[in-house]
């Protein structure tokens, strides 16, 4: 009996415009955010879903509410669906981190795998939590579909798990954009992945 996952990133916030690390912190969805968030609804308006799950940040929980629209689906939030923990880069440009931690930033986009951070979780910590997550989604939803509203580390981190890639291939295009469509079939236990990182629905596209 196949199960099938629909897997999406929040819409654009206004840090991920300005290029500032989120993690466990928040910040608003952005009008294109709004918007794709609700253009992603009319994609899957024919998609008959047995529940949204989504990560407990503000963001995400936003676009999964505007995602469902005014069907009568419910929302479960589940803190284990939230981003990567980013300890003290949490808030911060790219830039000020690549200055006051610059090999650990070199790890982060170019090694995944070597990324060990002082304060905060690692890419396999958030691929573990992520994992049992979905596994408990699955048994509780065996033979229907389900919308997972998450975040860009814990797509990839899922997708590489999936597709049996290591971790050092983390970065492997394509990018998962917000409100992008990643589709998993899952059936006895094998997970094959249909559809990643699809933006079919979005007008302007900005990889942030």
């Amino acid at each position: 009996m196949m199960t099938t996952l629909y897997l999406t990133r929040h819409g654009e916030t206004k840090w991920n415009v300005e290029k500032r690390m989120q993690g466990w912190q928040d910040s608003p969805l952005t009008e294109k955010g709004r918007q794709d968030a609700m253009r992603l609804g009319k994609r899957l308006e024919a998609v008959e879903l047995a529940a949204i799950y989504a990560s407990t940040s503000g963001r995400a929980l936003e676009t999964a509410e505007l995602v469902r629209g005014d069907r009568l689906i419910p929302i479960y939030q589940d803190e284990r669906l939230r981003e990567i923990q980013l300890g003290d880069w949490e808030g911060k440009t790219h830039d000020e981190i690549r200055q006051m931690d610059p090999v650990a930033f070199d790890y982060f986009w170019n090694a995944p795998h070597l990324y060990a951070p002082r304060r905060g979780e690692r890419f396999c910590d958030v691929q573990q939590r992520a994992l049992e997550a979905v596994r408990r989604i699955i048994e509780r939803h065996e033979g229907e579909t389900v919308l997972i509203v998450t975040h860009g580390v814990v797509l990839k981190t899922l997708v590489a798990a999936f597709k049996g890639m290591p971790l050092e291939q983390l970065w492997a295009p394509p990018y998962m954009y917000g409100t992008s469509v990643t589709i998993v079939e899952v059936n006895g236990g094998t997970f094959h992945v249909a559809v990643e990182g699809d933006v079919s629905h979005i007008e302007e596209v900005r990889e942030v």
